[in-house]
């Protein structure tokens, strides 16, 4: 009863904001277009059709809002005027009762919440469609006391989404069943991708394992704060957080009244960004305005300080490498090396000529080169080269897809900081110093260290190995075994020619090094 109530609501605001003409006129049936216009008589649907569906999915609720901020992201799917729109929609939800969060913290911790806090802020600090956070001071096990940010999952959240997520993958199927570009748009992988995100947010034990390694991570750096979790209060419906005090990085103003170098902080973003994608693989993902604030105590006086880390994004070593080529080809405008790769990938069907797909991202890129971040959109190239992709039948790759919109909040941060950085001259030297760790002494040191144990555990098991395979009942014949012990003194010279040649090898770029810097 209650689904179908939320699905004759969801209908009815379908048809409030024309939505309902923008659906029909998409299906490839002629009695469907027909019954598109006959629908539209009467209504005052003049508002553009992206802002008509923002404000739809507003009024549908939090659920829809966020499926919409995830949909923004997948540019390869939508056109530019309705992409461009999803990104402004923004988490206003209204908090829930403080009697509720409450409710919520005893429950998980199993005593009053005056017993856990000398004392807690009724009134929300923060409040998004998942959770919402109050500031707090906490009494520690060992007496100490510690100014917290305390994390609190809304309530009844679950079956909210469940029944959402539903009705979605139903009005998925139909879109997917009668439009014309419904295959097109995979409506309904982009909503079991929603359903991933949400699902992994739900889980706030989960988030707080993400902070604490970006914290890890980020340590030596000197660039970012990330406030350390309070492992003895964590639980997936509630999280306690080291309290962070900032400024909002939208407030550039107050910032530079402060005297913060917004330059230098935008040439640090664009640091982070890199080391977090390309040395760890491990990322945030929703690094929007409302998440990002830049310290101005004295010891850490112009750092970031990163909040919410309900999604963050992963790349395997492969996915690393990748990219990394590709990043660098494009700063060195080797399109026909970022052609290559992109066939070597199998991200274009093989028979694809290079020669072409070359001469077509050539077309895209090479007009942004040498301008200021002002002057370009990492949007609108990223839009150009989608539609080159779907012009060339280019997979887009899901694991890149939160890249995607991490690198669109990198830009929207820079623009706000320092309209005349250069993205391109910044990110090349730290590219070309990762590619070359990955291929000098350093990456060679790091796998000896990595085999050493598998070949420790090898060497003295050939012994054994060798009486085995004598007592086979068929037994072996004196050239076998002279062919086995070839063999077995074989390896042992590749594995010591393996351990010393690297040592030396590492070595002798160490002296050339050195006498480089000596003379």
């Amino acid at each position: 009863m209650m689904r179908s109530l939320r699905g004759a609501y969801i209908l009815w605001i379908v048809f409030r904001y024309g939505l309902d003409e923008l659906v029909l006129n998409s299906f490839q049936h002629r009695w469907l277009r027909l019954l598109a216009r006959v629908l539209t008589l009467g209504r005052k649907l003049h508002a553009p059709r992206g802002q008509r569906l923002r404000e739809a999915l507003e009024c549908l609720g939090p659920i829809f809002v966020k499926f919409g901020q995830v949909l923004s992201t997948r540019r390869d799917l939508l056109p530019a005027d309705i992409a461009e729109e999803l990104a402004r929609l923004q988490d206003r939800v209204p908090p829930f009762e403080a009697a509720v969060a409450v409710a919520t913290i005893e429950r998980a911790f199993r005593q009053p919440v005056d017993t856990v806090f000398s004392s807690f802020e009724r009134e929300p600090v923060a409040s998004a469609s998942i959770a919402q956070v109050h500031f707090a001071t906490l009494r520690t096990r060992d007496g100490q006391l510690r100014e917290v940010a305390v994390k609190v999952l809304r309530p009844g959240m679950l079956s909210v989404i469940e029944k959402d997520l539903g009705l979605m993958r139903v009005m998925a199927g139909w879109v997917e069943r009668l439009s014309h570009d419904g295959r097109r748009l995979k409506p309904r992988e982009v909503v079991a991708e929603f359903d991933k995100y949400l699902h992994d947010e739900l889980d706030l034990v989960r988030e707080a394992a993400s902070a604490a390694q970006l914290r890890r991570n980020m340590e030596g750096l000197g660039l970012v704060l990330i406030p350390e979790m309070f492992w003895d209060y964590c639980h997936p419906e509630v999280i306690v957080m080291e309290r962070m005090t900032g400024v909002p990085i939208s407030q550039v103003d107050r910032l530079r009244e402060a005297g913060v170098d917004l330059k230098q902080l935008a040439r640090d973003g664009v640091t982070l960004f890199f080391t977090q994608v390309f040395r760890d693989g491990f990322f945030h993902a929703d690094m929007h305005p409302g998440n990002i604030q830049v310290s101005l105590a004295p010891e850490t006086f112009g750092r970031y300080i990163s909040l919410d880390f309900g999604i963050v994004g992963t790349l395997t070593e492969t996915d690393k490498d990748y990219l990394a080529q590709n990043f660098t080809a494009f700063f060195r405008r080797d399109y026909k090396r970022v052609a290559e790769l992109h066939i070597e990938s199998g991200w274009v069907p093989p028979e694809t000529r290079v020669d072409e797909l070359e001469a077509a991202i050539r077309a895209v890129c090479e007009p942004y080169f040498d301008r200021p971040l002002k002057e370009i959109s990492l949007g609108m190239v990223l839009m150009r080269l989608f539609q080159t992709s779907r012009r060339f039948q280019v997979e887009i790759q899901p694991q890149l897809v939160l890249l995607q919109k991490t690198l669109l909040n990198i830009e929207g941060l820079g623009r706000q900081l320092d309209p005349d950085l250069d993205l391109w001259s910044t990110a090349r030297p730290f590219l070309e110093r990762w590619m070359l760790d990955q291929v000098g002494p350093k990456r060679l040191w790091h796998e000896l260290k990595a085999q050493a144990p598998r070949y420790a555990k090898l060497l003295p098991e050939l012994p054994r190995l060798l009486h085995d395979y004598l007592q086979r009942p068929t037994g072996v014949t004196r050239r076998e075994l002279q062919e086995l012990l070839a063999e077995q003194r074989r390896t042992n010279r590749l594995l010591q020619s393996v351990v010393y040649g690297g040592l030396g090898f590492a070595g002798g770029l160490l002296v050339m090094q050195w006498l480089v810097r000596f003379y």
